[in-house]
């Protein structure tokens, strides 16, 4: 069975990466999801391994080598999840809301499946989801390194996001953390097949 690799984007203490009151710490929160991820990936014997255990922020070419390196080592391969929240630009508090998914330019049919099976799971859930080009396509094709330079099928999520007063309190409750989590094991777990 493929690896699952989790990649906690920012350090937990990366400037601007918060919300605008500072209660939500954009690598903070991202490692708690990835540790919850992980546990439910226990459960369910699926393997996994987390490419940014530290709390500070590891550069894109040190989590794109530790990728690359484990998927040489997994005869199974692997796929990549690249776990973030979103914000709008400006300082302040903004109406935009939602998770999207991201891949890269150069995006796999691997890596368009795995964004559609998680923006499916979130959809499914009656979860607020942010389409690309006026709804046409489930993901957003980005020019972002962890996706166009690692050698496996992956994805960004934007979670939410962490200028939006609403996503904000939503994602720091029991209920928003659990449906986080639920829904990224689910379609994770469409993907696989499992």
């Amino acid at each position: 069975m493929k690896k699952c690799l989790l990649d906690a984007g920012h350090g937990a203490w990366t400037a601007g990466k918060r919300s605008p009151d500072g209660v939500l710490r954009e690598g903070v929160y991202a490692r708690e999801i990835a540790r919850r991820v992980a546990a439910e990936f226990e459960e369910r014997c699926i393997p996994y391994a987390l490419i940014t255990p530290e709390n500070s922020d590891t550069g894109l070419n040190t989590r794109v080598y530790r990728a690359n390196t484990l998927h040489k080592q997994h005869r199974d391969g692997t796929i990549l999840l690249s776990l973030h929240s979103d914000a709008c630009a400006g300082e302040g508090w903004h109406d935009a809301r939602g998770m999207s998914v991201r891949v890269g330019l150069n995006a796999s049919q691997n890596s368009k499946t795995l964004a559609r099976c998680l923006y499916s799971a979130w959809e499914e859930r009656g979860m607020k989801v942010r389409k690309w080009n006026g709804d046409v396509s489930p993901w957003w094709p980005q020019n972002l390194a962890i996706c166009r330079d690692t050698k496996m099928p992956a994805v960004l999520v934007e979670m939410f996001f962490h200028d939006n007063r609403q996503d904000v309190a939503w994602a720091l409750s029991s209920e928003g953390k659990s449906a986080i989590v639920n829904a990224l094991v689910s379609g994770i777990c469409k993907f696989l097949n499992v």
